[in-house]
């Protein structure tokens, strides 16, 4: 991860006024960047994106290839991620200097999407057994400014949203044999939906609040960070931390509790991708209340679960223990 070095003086600075609800740049806790996302950038590809959050700059690129559907999916096409940390984003990449962070990143994507609500892999195959189309997912970091995953996450989505597919038809001849036949017309194309596709919001502790769209200054000055990726329906994909500290139940819990206006940012909905070539987006444009909720009940279940598991460390009867329920409402995938 791109760092900045801060002197003990700026530290508290920012720490300080984190707890008062001002950022250096004027923002409060919970306010993102203006967010620019431009789509078909990258002329050879199936589907391109570009996405500038502050001084945070993506390219993602798709490519779309046949392939063999895997053997425990013989019904599914696949996505595979690879993760670019350039070395003009910053010199620590110099070398194999970004390479552990392309592949915590490379890491993280796959467990979004792995799972079978965020893209339609079944439209990806073309024969079962067979066929079926592979998209390559390249992320590329240009340059880094803060809240790469966040960013990343945005354009994934809105590359996958420009993603074209060649219409493909399978030809059988009286013996019994297949030939793929590959539509010539580029209008002529699979769009994949991406209305499901999660969104990543991160939140930097720092000190005894929290904040999202956190610049490398205040990255600097934050032990843990909390990763949840989320869908415009409310249904929590993933969650992670990341960083050297801890963080008790309590603080995820808190976290969770954020404004639901921030969880409706730029990306969670497809109405950030218009059918123009880009596009400029201002942050807290959407408001789903449904959202917040969900996801605070959610944490609130994983809190009384890890109590209960707590319980059973010093309780000798284990049968008279029940776990928590899963609340109505929430969906674990």
């Amino acid at each position: 991860m791109a760092s900045v070095s801060l002197s003990e003086a700026e530290k508290v600075y920012i720490v300080h006024g984190v707890q008062e609800d001002l950022r250096v740049d004027g923002r409060g806790c919970e306010d993102y960047r203006c967010v620019e996302v431009e789509t078909d950038v990258v002329s050879n590809t199936s589907g391109s994106a570009r996405v500038k959050l502050g001084h945070t700059d993506i390219l993602v690129g798709v490519k779309a290839e046949m392939g063999t559907p895997k053997l425990e999916r013989p019904s599914e096409g696949y996505l595979e991620f690879f993760v670019d940390c350039s070395a003009n984003a910053t010199p620590e990449f110099e070398g194999r200097g970004g390479d552990d962070l392309g592949t915590e990143i490379a890491n993280t994507l796959y467990r979004i999407f792995n799972n079978k609500s965020s893209v339609d892999l079944r439209s990806l195959c073309i024969s079962p057994r067979e066929h079926c189309w592979v998209l390559y997912v390249d992320v590329l970091l240009l340059e880094c400014g803060g809240n790469l995953f966040d960013a990343i996450s945005i354009a994934v989505k809105a590359a996958l949203f420009n993603t074209r597919i060649p219409r493909v038809r399978v030809l059988e001849d009286e013996e019994g044999s297949k030939d793929i036949e590959l539509s010539d017309d580029p209008y002529d194309c699979i769009r994949l939906s991406v209305e499901n596709v999660p969104c990543i919001v991160t939140l930097c502790k720092i000190g005894c609040r929290h904040v999202v769209d956190a610049t490398l200054q205040e990255e600097a000055c934050s032990l843990a960070s909390l990763l949840v990726s989320v869908t415009s329906k409310g249904v929590v994909t993933c969650m992670r931390k990341v960083g050297k500290g801890s963080l008790d139940p309590e603080s995820i819990f808190e976290m969770m509790e954020v404004n639901p206006q921030c969880w409706g940012k730029p990306g969670l909905g497809t109405s950030l991708f218009p059918n123009s070539s880009s596009s400029r987006c201002l942050p807290r444009h959407t408001q789903d209340p449904k959202l917040c909720v969900e996801s605070s009940a959610l944490i609130r279940w994983w809190v009384e679960l890890w109590d209960w598991c707590q319980a059973l460390l010093v309780t000798d009867y284990l049968y008279q223990v029940s776990p928590p329920l899963i609340p109505s409402g929430c969906i674990l995938v």
